[in-house]
């Protein structure tokens, strides 16, 4: 992939991982779909607590309307042609023999599970694509989710399609994009 530099140690698959609007809207095999959501759940967690749930449809089946709808309009014009969308959930609290206990780490823990799920995409040839435009404080009471859970995210995944399908505005930023360099991201000791 052009454009893109990394330390030569970095894993490949990390560094061509990027995230397009245009897909084919090919059908994904439940297996496929289901190996990335597995993948997702290999990801650590504090206390194993494994805060994450998966909701997702696919793309023509009972559920798809309903969940299409729950992004925002932008987010819905691309995505229908995605084969498959999903929508992270996470638990609150830590449930153990001592009782529940909030969970502080409910979306760092997902955001790694859903990083996971976005690598064996890659690995296996699709694309996804992770979302924050959602319609919240409706989608919640549409997708059922318990007051005690969070609606953190969701992601669309499918096969990279021709970015002529897309608007105009967006056919230019159908590309792999840069990163900050390590010197912005990462400090040795405190912030400031």
């Amino acid at each position: 992939m052009t454009g893109r530099t990394a330390h030569p140690k970095i894993e490949k698959l990390i560094v061509d991982r990027w995230s397009p609007r245009a897909f084919d809207g090919s059908e994904i095999p439940q297996d496929d779909l289901d190996v990335i959501l597995e993948a997702a759940g290999w990801a650590p967690s504090a206390f194993n607590a494994q805060p994450w749930t998966f909701l997702y449809a696919k793309k023509g089946d009972a559920n798809w309307d309903l969940f299409l709808s729950q992004l925002i309009d932008f987010n819905q014009g691309w995505a229908k042609n995605a084969s498959a969308l999903v929508f992270v959930v996470t638990d609150k609290h830590t449930h153990s023999d001592k009782g529940d206990q909030p969970n502080y780490s409910h979306s760092f823990d997902a955001g790694a599970a859903w990083g996971y799920a976005a690598l064996q995409a890659q690995a296996l040839g699709y694309h996804t694509h992770g979302m924050t435009g959602l319609k919240f404080g409706e989608a919640e009471a549409a997708l059922g989710v318990p007051e005690d859970h969070r609606l953190e995210a969701a992601f669309a995944i499918g096969k990279q399609g021709d970015k002529a399908i897309l608007p105009d505005f967006l056919q230019d930023k159908e590309a792999a994009s840069a990163r900050k360099p390590l010197a912005e991201i990462a400090k040795a000791g405190k912030f400031a």
